[in-house]
């Protein structure tokens, strides 16, 4: 791959012209094109099509030979939860609330400074791997711990990325039932002021915004209904997203008959959790009344194949959703349930755990793209902005390099990157500034941030007596 200019991680300007390669634009039609161009026009995509882009292009400030590459929107998570990356590889063989006891009592016991190291390792490693859109849940708010969501948000701005942050919360400590410890939760009060205040002072709600607020309380197991009620309500008066947990495992179920008398989502439903703006987190336990619900209100989900299998939770009805209308996207989740913390895996592995559920044409290739990019923008409401090429939308995309040894002989390029080994990046945009150029972010020393979790992942062992 060659260029006429040298990367830059200056605002985009000019025009930058990529020639030559594959490009799939996972438009409404699926367009695609064996080798093609495509023509970014400061922060915006200017033109997509086949062939050589077109002569006469005044300021053009860089062009790209993309030989032997694939052009893809750039990908997008729905769900994750950035502090994880500092408990990566404990409770490796529990399910779900199992392994939610195990780690609550670290989770509790972090702080400002190792939430920033987290939130820097987690989204670094997405986007080396092409994401270009992250989200991120977080729900713990220990006392005295420091300004946690500003942390994501400082890392965040740093790597360049896109970005909505979920504000979570706990209200439902051990001495009410719910899994964390009660020092590790807030008032229902005090969590409602605390995402008001996110909302009131981050959210930026305009084309091109870099940073996006979502009403986010953690899970109907460690969340009252007061508090599911009034965030719902508190999303719609801001005009922001809603995000939870849904119907994660049998477990969550049964505790749900057995406190609400009603399965997840019927509970949803009747705290103003169904709707057009909402998006719920792996949705593994739905039964065709429950898709039917999440169809007809145009509610989404994040899929999360590998946590999902990580913690036995099971298979998702991704295809059934598919089929009915629901909006998915997909998700690494938290780095304690899915240790690689890559989103592009998630492309193989949701289309090899569904066939695992509904066989072998459950999903193809292009599906499984589809979920990782402009599945992703839907269930964030983001869809008219990024998610797919096409022209007038922001320039967030990366180019796979697929002239290696790890794909070189599979002809048709969706299959080589959704199918074969994780493709190296060889440029990865986001609103045309270079955010990776070859394999390496452009706006971050990866090594530093190792080093940076690694101290921090020992501190936070030591305080929790892991050490």
């Amino acid at each position: 791959m060659t260029t006429s200019a040298p990367a830059t991680s200056a605002p985009a300007t000019g025009r930058t012209v990529i020639e030559n390669c594959a490009v799939a634009t996972v438009d409404a039609a699926g367009t695609e094109y064996a080798s093609g161009h495509v023509v970014v026009a400061g922060n915006v995509i200017e033109s997509v099509g086949p062939g050589p882009a077109p002569a006469g292009l005044e300021g053009v400030t860089r062009r790209i030979d993309g030989t032997g590459h694939l052009a893809t929107p750039g990908l997008v998570n729905t769900h994750h939860h950035f502090y994880q990356w500092l408990t990566r590889g404990l409770a490796q063989d529990s399910n779900l609330f199992d392994w939610l006891v195990e780690l609550y009592p670290t989770w509790a016991r972090i702080d400002e400074p190792m939430v920033y190291a987290a939130a820097s390792g987690s989204l670094a490693m997405m986007v080396r791997g092409g994401v270009t859109t992250a989200m991120d849940h977080h729900y713990v708010f220990p006392r005295g711990a420091g300004d946690l969501l500003g942390a994501e948000i400082r890392a965040a701005a740093e790597l360049g990325v896109r970005f909505t942050a979920a504000r979570g919360s706990m209200d439902r400590g051990e001495s009410d039932g719910g899994l964390p410890p009660d020092f590790a939760v807030e008032t229902t009060e005090g969590a409602l002021l605390a995402t008001e205040q996110a909302v009131d002072t981050h959210h930026d709600a305009s084309f091109g915004s870099m940073l996006q607020i979502a009403v986010a309380p953690c899970s109907p197991f460690s969340v009252s209904t007061e508090l599911m009620r009034e965030g719902a309500a508190l999303a719609r008066r801001k005009g922001v997203r809603l995000h939870t947990h849904g119907s994660e495992t049998v477990e969550e179920e049964k505790f749900c008959h057995e406190l609400f008398g009603m399965g997840p989502t019927d509970y949803f439903a009747s705290t103003g959790w169904l709707g057009g703006d909402v998006w719920m987190a792996h949705c593994v336990h739905m039964n065709d009344s429950d898709i039917a619900a999440f169809a007809r209100t145009g509610t989404g989900v994040a899929h999360c194949p590998s946590s999902n299998a990580r913690l036995a939770a099971g298979i998702a009805r991704v295809p059934d959703m598919l089929t009915a209308g629901v909006p998915v996207g997909l998700g690494v989740d938290g780095t304690a349930s899915n240790e690689s913390g890559e989103l592009h895996t998630e492309l193989r592995n949701a289309l090899l755990v569904n066939r695992l559920g509904a066989g072998e044409k459950a999903l193809t290739a292009r599906q499984a793209l589809r979920l990782g990019t402009y599945g992703g923008a839907q269930v964030l409401g983001r869809a008219a902005e990024i998610g797919s090429l096409e022209p007038g939308k922001l320039a967030d995309l990366v180019l796979w390099k697929l002239d290696g040894l790890g794909h070189a002989s599979i002809a048709d390029p969706v299959a080589a990157l959704v199918l074969g080994a994780p493709a190296p990046v060889t440029l990865s945009l986001v609103g045309g500034t270079p955010v990776v150029e070859h394999g390496r972010l452009t706006r971050a020393d990866e090594d530093a941030v190792a080093r940076l979790t690694r101290s921090e992942a020992r501190r936070l062992a030591r305080i929790a007596g892991l050490a």
